[in-house]
């Protein structure tokens, strides 16, 4: 199947989000959609899918054009997308997933054998025949979940086939069986449209790479013809000298000290310390404890065991807000469920840490919270209309960057990070980066777990190495390289 898209264009209100956008797919290729958060990626993609009508412009299948009414419309035509929250509703099997509203029945009957043998089939033929076609959805890895969709949109014909931050979730492991599965579709006819902002990736897995910015597609490229830098200047407008910029801190005295932390159940005997203006990664595989190590920090999960230090005082978090009132902070992987009130504006979330500072006779002053806000979004280049404007209307980049303005209202002590550069683009994490560097010169200690291992081995001075719940190692991220993380993040494990 080849589809081309031609000159769409589409603007919500008084705002232009695509202005005369090209695509060309072609069967038997992986072809990456690139572009800062914000560039009109997803609305491209929601308009090939169905779920919106372009403003203007045409869509042809095979030469021929096309109109795409609904997602049903969409199916129709052999297009499917799989969303980066995946869609299975987790209580019913993976044969009811799959077969949901389209069972088989005769004489008003389920063909429940029939239908289970068809999902069996289909996993097997592509190589997931490990997973039970009975089992709950729920009850699958995230990697296991992500082979369910993919099955599903293939029993349903697809030849276009869209995936949205397929790995943001995967371990190792499973994004080499995903792009095992990816390069099997591919020699099978099947165009796949690959979007990541995991450019190590995007050049392992793609063929050609498309970018949009601000609305506007910006150039096509063969992978085997182009560089990363290349397409880091196509998409951000400018070039980015230092990827991971070069940070000169002298660490100070020991900030925060752990002895034998434990979350019983989750993780034990950790153990570290991490000293002002340091940078602590911490690495290991999805489900190792990572993130664990910092909720039972933060007071979010129950410290069963061991002491925690700041600045040499034992300290006693069972809720974060007595973390916050330590010093400590935290900045999760979940920004929209967790780091953020979806509803309230850029200015309420970035102050809704520390509202005494804004606060007299226990009455906010919204005046002194747009004075004080109104810095910050200047400061970390927070791309907004004003600071009134609900933080849901802005792109993942930046409401990545007001989760961390709520900390920089009154810089903490220690800060916890989670992901933080999680579905941000090239040039916002080059921004985030910046701020990282600029709180640890500022005497803020920080821990840090990212599953991007250029990401651990280049902002971090020292790398925690998880395994199973328990710490496996800390290496001076100087010394080390990827292989030797991945050893100590893996060794003794069945994969």
């Amino acid at each position: 199947m080849q589809v081309q898209i031609r000159g769409v264009s589409k603007a919500f209100g008084p705002v232009r989000v695509l202005e005369h956008v090209d695509l060309n797919l072609a069967g038997g290729e992986i072809h990456a959609l690139m572009g800062e958060n914000g560039a009109g990626k997803s609305t491209l993609l929601k308009i090939l899918s169905g779920s919106y009508r372009p403003d203007e412009g045409d869509i042809l299948i095979d030469g021929e054009a096309i109109h795409i009414a609904s997602t049903r419309a969409a199916t129709a035509l052999g297009i499917a997308i799989i969303h980066q929250e995946l869609n299975l509703i987790p209580q019913l099997s993976v044969v009811d997933n799959l077969f949901l509203g389209r069972e088989r029945s005769r004489f008003g009957v389920l063909e429940r054998e029939q239908m289970r043998s068809e999902t069996a089939g289909l996993l097997a033929g592509i190589g997931a025949a490990h997973i039970d076609p009975m089992e709950a959805a729920g009850t699958l890895s995230i990697g296991r979940q992500q082979l369910v969709e993919i099955v599903t949109a293939l029993s349903r014909k697809a030849r276009v086939l869209i995936m949205d931050e397929p790995t943001a979730s995967l371990t190792d492991h499973e994004i080499e069986a995903l792009f095992g599965i990816m390069k099997n579709l591919k020699a099978q006819g099947v165009a796949i449209v690959y979007v990541s902002h995991r450019l190590e990736e995007v050049f392992r897995i793609c063929d050609r790479i498309s970018v949009l910015r601000d609305g506007h597609f910006v150039g096509e490229r063969a992978i085997a013809e182009t560089s990363f830098d290349e397409i880091v200047k196509l998409m951000v407008g400018r070039e980015i000298h230092d990827r991971f910029p070069h940070r000169e801190v002298a660490p100070g005295a020991v900030r925060l000290r752990v002895d034998g932390l434990e979350n019983r159940g989750h993780i034990s005997d950790i153990s570290f310390e991490v000293r002002a203006g340091e940078v602590l990664g911490i690495a290991g595989l999805v489900g190792a404890g990572r993130t664990r190590v910092l909720t039972t920090l933060f007071g979010m999960t129950r410290r069963t065991a061991g002491e925690v230090r700041l600045d040499g005082a034992p300290i006693t978090v069972r809720e974060p807000r007595d973390a916050i009132a330590a010093g400590i902070g935290f900045v999760t992987e979940d920004r929209k469920r967790q780091g953020l009130v979806q509803i309230l504006s850029v200015r309420e979330n970035a102050s809704l840490v520390h509202l005494e500072k804004y606060s007299r006779f226990g009455v906010v002053s919204s005046r002194s919270e747009r004075a004080g806000v109104s810095g910050l979004i200047d400061e970390l280049h927070i791309r907004t209309r004003d600071s009134e404007l609900a933080v849901k209307a802005l792109s993942g980049g930046n409401q990545q960057k007001v989760v961390f303005a709520k900390w920089l209202v009154e810089p903490p002590r220690v800060l916890l990070l989670d992901e933080p550069t999680r579905g941000v683009d090239v040039g916002g994490k080059a921004e985030i980066y910046h701020i990282i560097n600029r709180l640890a010169a500022a005497g803020t200690a920080i821990v840090m777990v990212s599953s991007e291992l250029p990401e651990v081995l280049a902002m971090s001075d020292r790398i925690l190495v998880m395994r199973e719940g328990r710490q496996n190692g800390i290496f001076d991220a100087r010394s080390t390289n990827q292989e030797q993380i991945i050893s100590a993040a893996t060794q003794g494990l069945r994969l």
